[in-house]
């Protein structure tokens, strides 16, 4: 690889803004100093008057391939993502075939090296019968075991307590948990049905994936953690009841963690008169005040990760009545921008949302030698302008599915350039399609 040199940058790393150069060189960050002059043949950036970050990691996505690619495919989502300034993800397993052993993780692995413009790595997914696999996985290329102990799709919904009980128990990979209460939803959209019908009002998701659903299913992943000691990362927190499930503090020492979703922090129940399905997902976007109990949980660490669960439909699926339209959303794209917005809203530092967008998730998954701006570490940098706006209308959407939630938006800040393992992805308003990202390691010895 030829260097490049990012000079003049405001480089924002481990809760300090400082003024430095960064050299990269053979896909890893070679120097940070005050002054460094460029190497014969380097590629020199000026960064004056923008921010350098480290690439965010997004530890949950899901990229549809294999199975499902008339949604979403590794090669048009992990475009979306360097365009976003995310240099990391990491994919769930529920596509077709799901992702129960190590051959299928193994098989997304060697897909994403051919087609990945971002770093990637994978989930194991849990099932009722997959023990097995699980207590045999090799915990330094799985980045965690997703359990869904709410509604999935096939047999990736785990209900069965003895399963659980010995997934607590066994896994020797962090246990990442959706929590919602299955028999609950379901009693809630007989209801639903009727009251109104196949055609319920978009509305009445948020009542429907009630916060009672949320909570009874988080309590119990909670109370089985602290049984057995398990490593628990609950991800996508809507409500800010569950908030009191978690500790405030560094990732540091914590075996239980938590995580919000950019759109859980961005939207709320109003917003379903606009958007109706195009913001379903599971678990709902819910009420006003639960988005401010989750912004403020972020700003007291009480929240370790920011994320997306980026999973686009079709606009033809979304459109269709309640209980055809399926859940999820595309937002890799516009994430790291909303994350920003709230920065300038004062809501917390940039530095915090750093932690949160990279440094922490590096630590709660234990990902080897990226997440900082660290000499030796891999060069996965962003770099931001916090007075260049964008307005999404004027933007093209990389996202297979061809829409975005944020639509007729307008944010303060603009991606200015992405860099993967020391390769400019996405500069100047283009795409680099030739970049290729690495697979993400943990150091989990």
């Amino acid at each position: 690889m030829n260097s490049t040199l990012i000079s003049n940058a405001r480089v924002v790393n481990e809760g300090r803004i400082f003024d430095a150069d960064v050299l990269v060189k053979d896909g890893r960050i070679d120097k940070i100093d005050s002054s460094i002059s460029a190497p014969e043949g380097a590629r020199v950036i000026d960064a004056r008057g923008r921010h350098l970050l480290p690439g965010m990691i997004d530890d949950q996505v899901h990229f549809r391939e294999p199975g499902l690619t008339h949604k979403a495919e590794i090669a048009t989502e992990s475009a979306a993502c360097v365009a976003g300034g995310i240099t990391s993800f990491m994919e769930m397993p529920n596509v077709k075939p799901p992702t129960l052993d190590q051959a299928a993780v193994e098989d997304k692995r060697e897909r994403a090296s051919r087609k990945s413009l971002a770093n990637f790595a994978f989930y194991l997914g849990a099932a009722n019968d997959n023990i097995d696999a699980i207590r045999s996985i090799d915990p330094t290329i799985a980045c965690g075991l997703k359990v869904f102990m709410g509604a999935s799709t096939g047999n990736m919904l785990v209900d069965d307590d003895n399963t659980l009980r010995r997934i607590f128990d066994e896994s020797p990979l962090p246990i990442i948990t959706h929590c919602e209460d299955t028999p609950l939803i379901t009693a809630n959209e007989q209801a639903a049905r009727e009251k109104y019908g196949e055609d319920v009002p978009p509305e009445e998701h948020p009542y429907i994936r009630s916060e009672e659903a949320c909570w009874l299913s988080s309590a119990k992943a909670v109370a089985l953690a602290k049984e057995y000691d398990s490593r628990l990362h609950v991800i996508h927190v809507t409500t800010a009841r569950e908030l009191q499930h978690f500790t405030p503090g560094p990732v540091a020492g914590k075996r239980i963690t938590a995580e919000a979703c950019v759109h859980h922090l961005w939207f709320d129940e109003s917003d379903y008169a606009e958007k109706r399905h195009l913001i379903k997902c599971n678990p709902a976007i819910k009420r006003a005040e639960d988005r401010e109990a989750l912004l403020k949980a972020v700003a007291e660490d009480r929240i370790d990760v920011i994320a997306t669960d980026h999973a686009p439909h079709l606009a033809e699926e979304k459109a269709q009545p309640y209980f055809g339209a399926p859940s999820g959303l595309p937002l890799v794209q516009e994430a790291l921008l909303t994350v920003l917005e709230h920065v300038r809203r004062g809501v917390f530092s940039l530095e915090h949302a750093v932690k949160k967008t990279s440094h922490s998730v590096a630590e709660c998954y234990q990902v080897a030698e990226r997440g900082f701006i660290r000499e030796g570490y891999w060069a996965d940098l962003t770099l931001v302008d916090l007075e260049t706006p964008t307005d999404v209308d004027a933007q093209p959407v990389f996202s297979k599915c061809g829409w975005t939630p944020f639509a007729g938006t307008r944010f303060s800040s603009s991606i200015a350039a992405t860099m993967v393992s020391g390769q400019l992805a996405w500069y100047e308003g283009k795409i680099d399609r030739d970049c290729r990202g690495r697979a993400l390691l943990f150091d989990r010895s």
